[in-house]
């Protein structure tokens, strides 16, 4: 194999500018002397812009600036970083509790010196104890996760201010994509994908002998050859399926992750106010009582506003909110999602997430936007009723229709049962007026086989963040990267350059 001359050599090489790769190259930058080359297939923070943002109508870019560029697919969220290990990954099965705990605070701490507020969220033990209480009388479980809000706007700002802190020490190349990750003895395409069994959640997957015996370099899109002995694929939840297939050209096995589909609920925010408050993102877990799935609260934005995410040929809804109190509405959105892992032969959790999100784009503009009464009593939401709605609607271009013709059956009664329960925590939520919006889907990719610092059975080279399925948040995906980034520093076969 053809490698690039001495210019081209560095001891660290990181694929993707989202958060974990970043505080992969923040530890690396600030603990070590190590040459480092960090690769983003988007454009720099600066420059990233989403026409839906000013029209509330997806463009559908060739390539879309909210979930692609520095600062990742976080960079325009709502800016929570989630404080718990409970929530946000599964950092836990890689990581002893004290260890990811002392990971997660470290995390706090550098957001908080790149400007995150110091005011913290749901960290009054009295009022958790009490909305606990509440909540399981109804059936509901409240996750205590402690939230430090960013907001949409700061949470750009503390990632513009972690690049211009790289930018000295760093290699920072944007607009460039990696179309592969360069190894000895590479195996062909066509290896397995490993199937999840019941304890497979609670231990990392096993690690095959067969993989290649180490990690070379990348090759961009264009052609251009990078070298290094150590690669970091942090290509976050857009590129996980490059991962997913770079990983069964390797022969690195995967472990498929459960696939979470729901909606976007938008209500008055009078309705929450009392919650969120107190706790700003309640964390609710509740097993439905028709299919005894999981489903949980997730992203709640207090007086945000509903939003739109492009994955290619799929358009999917969000939400978020701003920390400017200029900026907020009068109402407040959350997704509840239903989390559904399959067995085999089931190997493409997130083919088939798109695929619910394609088929709502197919009935709506995009998104649909129904009346929770209309789906109740199984009519669809007219233009009409949605103008003499209560609750106003803050993504503008969904259109009216019928959930009931894009989620799957069970998902819907899944979804009911846990707006019941939260009705009875939250008198309103289950109203006729409360409105939701679909698909909302998560695409967590299938799991790389990993060793407890993260590395692959390909020697050197890492996986980590979403991309990798280890993580579905701000917090732990910057934990993993800071994780990734220590077992480097402190592996002495990697010899840095001063």
């Amino acid at each position: 194999m053809a490698i690039a001359g001495p210019g081209d050599r560095y001891d660290v090489i990181i694929v993707g500018g989202g958060p974990a790769g970043i505080f992969s190259a923040l530890e690396l930058a600030h603990h070590s002397s190590a040459s480092v080359l960090l690769l983003e297939k988007g454009v720099d923070i600066s420059e990233r812009h989403c026409p839906a943002r000013t029209t509330g109508t997806c463009a559908h870019c060739s390539r879309c600036d909210i979930t692609t560029g520095w600062g990742g697919a976080g960079a325009f969220s709502d800016g929570k970083l989630t404080l718990t290990p409970e929530v946000g990954g599964w950092l836990s099965d890689y990581v002893e509790a004290p260890a990811l705990q002392v990971l997660i605070a470290d995390v706090d701490s550098i957001y908080r010196h790149f400007g995150a507020p110091e005011r913290l969220y749901g960290d009054d033990l009295e009022a958790l104890e009490r909305w606990s209480h509440r909540a399981a009388q109804q059936g509901l479980r409240l996750v205590r996760s402690p939230v430090r809000h960013m907001g949409t706007e700061r949470a750009a700002d503390v990632l513009s201010a972690m690049r211009a802190e790289l930018e000295e020490r760093v290699r920072i190349v944007t607009d460039t994509a990696v179309a592969q990750i360069l190894t000895e003895g590479e195996r062909g395409p066509g290896c397995g994908t490993l199937e999840a069994g019941p304890e497979s959640a609670a231990s990392p997957p096993p690690i095959a002998s067969s993989a290649p015996a180490r990690v070379l370099g990348v090759r961009t899109a264009s052609g251009e050859v990078f070298e290094s002995p150590v690669v970091i694929a942090a290509p976050g939840r857009e590129g996980s399926a490059w991962l997913n297939d770079e990983a069964r050209r390797l022969g690195v096995p995967l472990v498929n992750n459960a696939v979470d589909i729901g909606v976007r609920v938008e209500v008055a925010s009078v309705i929450t106010d009392s919650i969120t408050d107190e706790l700003y993102e309640p964390k609710l877990l509740h097993t439905s009582r028709h299919f005894e799935d999981e489903v949980r609260t997730f992203c709640m934005n207090p007086h945000g506003v509903v939003c739109t995410e492009s994955w290619g040929d799929a358009v999917t809804v969000n939400g978020h909110s701003y920390a400017d109190a200029g900026r907020k509405t009068t109402n407040t959105n959350f997704a509840l999602l239903v989390s559904t892992r399959f067995t085999e032969p089931f190997k493409e959790p997130i083919e088939y997430g798109k695929s619910i999100a394609r088929l709502a784009n197919m009935l709506g503009k995009d998104i649909l936007v129904q009346r929770l009464g209309d789906l109740r009593s199984g009519h669809r939401t007219t233009a009409k009723k949605l103008r003499r709605s209560v609750v106003e609607p803050t993504l503008r271009a969904a259109t009216p229709g019928d959930l009931a013709f894009a989620l799957p059956y069970r998902h819907l009664h899944d979804l009911i049962d846990m707006l019941d329960a939260l009705d009875g925590l939250l008198p309103g939520v289950g109203g006729g007026e409360t409105l939701l919006y679909g698909a909302e889907v998560k695409f967590y990719s299938s799991r790389v086989a990993l060793d407890h610092d993260l590395q692959t059975p390909i020697r050197g080279l890492y996986a980590i963040g979403d991309g990798a399925g280890v993580t579905r948040g701000l917090v732990q995906a910057s934990a993993s990267g800071l994780l990734a980034a220590r077992a480097i520093i402190s592996d002495r076969r990697y010899t840095m350059q001063s």
